[in-house]
């Protein structure tokens, strides 16, 4: 069986580290393949914050210079083996990241990324001006990397060190993005408002993708000073962060095949500019700069998510990769429900204001275990803020909102989601890189406990095997298993919302509020729908219904709330509400 494209990455960094032993190549270029190696590393670990978690840095270069100095620092200053040294480099590189997304992080789109130029430019100055770094001459004397007697001088030994490195590298990375961890950090490019609703503490996976980042910079870093045998601030400025981001982006900052590429392409273009250019012009230059931002610019022209995808495209078709899921794994733990009738939501004078606009002002309504109680009204009655108050996602202005006996007031969507109240969404959002059965898989996010460690480990497999096995269930009762290896955005609007329908009931809910599920289906597609929220009626599950298809809320709803203008206009059995003259005024007009 041909490996899959995830599996292409590895299979060149460790084909790579045997490159140099075979006989007739050339000095230069195993010393140009060091770089590349190092460089690659530092690009996997922005595919991690960038591409994978939308988090743009211009500063991962300061993370190769904490790497770097403190081994130097370290093996020159105090004669410390550079074995011991890696973990301290790695240590220290994680707890500047700690530091400075604590700061950095509570920002977000443009402002992120100037703040993260800004103390980029700042750690620059800082190595430059310090004594203890040397300021800008640096430290020389850095011990050689050491296999028992062996000092691994030689260009070839450096060499395979480095891209066994990548390989190592590229590993770890691909398990945690294969992992509960992982699919935390992917959701974040969905939108933290979904990945919040179904339990991912969002904050802490974009910590985790930028201390991650950070660490595998440090690594690069100290394989860079036991390469060079000095360190100065050169390496470590904004120009080189700059550059290692547009390796990720040249080469496909969502894939880490894309890293490699990028870095090998970026590497040897400049090397290729800096050395033919002055020929061609006939006098020395900056001038491969101004050729390669051109370059650069019809690359992403042409392809705006980089080069990887179209020798993934190529890989993908000789080998589809599928998931194998174990259908005879055990299911997860349940909750037990509420006896049907037992109050589970309870609204009271529910409001929120946005500056002088009342989008929802003194709701009630209640709902019960095995009771749909279907929420309607005009377009911009509320409807949907109304579920953002009741989900966490937005705070109340004023009433009260309690879920089995417990206020929800202050708690954030993750806390609600815990309790054990599920949704789908409005717009729908799915995480377009993800398969079906991944993005499913989130939703049963609070009912796995393995973190990045076990990940990295491997030590993840057989949670990771109950989680899927439960999303593989939930797919098959929503009747979309034959799409479960189908990238979510290929799908029909509709069928996306049932995909939403699924992560909804991997959380195992006690409350389901579904937004709008039936817009976009055709009549047999309502009719299953129709037909799974009466079993999960019927199994206890309470259920709180927005809809605009009037004949699927009516047929199927037990009792339902009217919204108009941010008030409840009416409520009551379907019939009553049909008949309401309040209600038809409102969807009809008092003409009609």
């Amino acid at each position: 069986m041909r490996p899959g494209p995830l599996r292409l990455p590895l299979l060149l960094a460790a084909g790579c580290a045997l490159l140099p032993w075979l006989p007739g190549l050339p000095p230069y270029w195993i010393t140009l393949a060091d770089y590349i190696g190092v460089a690659a590393i530092v690009a996997v670990g922005l595919v991690v914050l960038t591409g994978v978690g939308g988090m743009t840095s211009f500063g991962q270069a300061s993370f190769l210079g904490f790497g770097a100095y403190a081994t130097a620092i370290l093996s020159a200053r105090y004669g410390v083996s550079p074995w011991l040294a890696l973990p301290v480099s790695l240590a220290v590189s994680a707890a500047a990241a700690l530091l400075i997304g604590a700061v950095t992080l509570r920002l977000s789109g443009h402002y992120l990324a100037l703040g993260t130029l800004a103390w980029g430019v700042a750690l620059y100055y800082t190595f430059a001006n310090l004594d203890f770094f040397g300021r800008n001459d640096g430290i020389a004397g850095i011990a050689p990397l050491h296999v028992g007697g062996l000092a691994l001088v030689d260009p070839r030994w450096s060499f395979t060190v480095i891209w066994l490195g990548v390989g190592l590298a590229v590993l770890a990375t691909r398990n945690l993005l294969d992992s509960r961890a992982g699919r935390a950090i992917r959701a974040l490019r969905g939108g933290a408002l979904a990945a919040a609703s179904f339990g991912v503490d969002t904050p802490r996976a974009r910590m985790l993708a930028f201390v991650y980042a950070a660490v595998l910079a440090a690594f690069a870093g100290w394989l860079y000073a036991h390469l060079q045998r000095s360190v100065n601030p050169t390496p470590f400025g904004i120009n080189a962060s700059i550059e290692y981001l547009l390796m990720a982006v040249v080469g496909g900052a969502a894939h880490i095949g894309g890293a490699l590429l990028g870095a090998a392409l970026v590497t040897v273009f400049n090397d290729l500019l800096q050395d033919w250019l002055p020929r061609l012009l006939g006098h020395q230059g900056n001038y491969e700069t101004i050729v390669f931002g051109a370059v650069l610019v019809l690359v992403l022209q042409a392809s705006p998510q980089g080069l990887w995808p179209h020798l993934a495209r190529l890989w993908r078709w000789r080998a589809p990769v599928r998931r194998v899921v174990d259908a005879a794994a055990p299911p997860l733990p349940r909750r037990a429900l509420p006896a049907r009738g037992t109050p589970i939501l309870e609204v009271a004078g529910l409001r929120k204001n946005f500056g002088g606009l009342v989008a929802v002002g003194g709701l009630d309504f209640a709902v019960a275990a095995g009771e749909i109680v279907g929420l309607i009204g005009p377009n911009g009655a509320g409807k949907s803020t109304t579920f953002n108050l009741l989900t966490g996602v937005a705070a109340a202005s004023g009433g009260s909102v309690r879920f089995q006996g417990r206020p929800l007031a202050g708690l954030p969507a993750r806390a609600v989601a815990a309790l054990g109240v599920a949704r789908s969404f409005q717009h729908v959002r799915l995480v377009a890189g993800m398969s079906v059965i991944e993005n499913v898989a989130i939703g049963a996010h609070l009912r796995g406990h393995a973190g990045a460690f076990s990940a990295l480990l491997r030590t993840d497999r057989a949670e990771e095997t109950l989680l899927f096995a439960e999303a593989a269930r939930q797919l098959a009762r929503v009747g979309l298993a034959e799409a479960a290896d189908r990238p979510a955005d290929s799908l029909a609007l509709g069928q996306q919302r049932i995909v939403e329908i699924a992560r909804a009931l991997c959380l195992d809910p006690v409350l389901l509020l579904l937004d709008e599920p039936a817009a976009g289906l055709r009549h047999h597609e309502k009719q299953a729908l129709a037909a799974l929220l009466t079993r999960l009626r019927e199994e206890g599950v309470a259920i709180l219904l927005v809809e605009h298809d009037m004949e699927f809320v009516m047929t199927l709803a037990d009792r339902l709330v009217v919204m108009d203008f941010g008030t409840k206009l009416a409520e009551g059995p379907p019939e009553a509400v049909r008949r309401d003259p309040a209600v038809i005024e409102a969807y009809l007009g008092s003409v009609a």
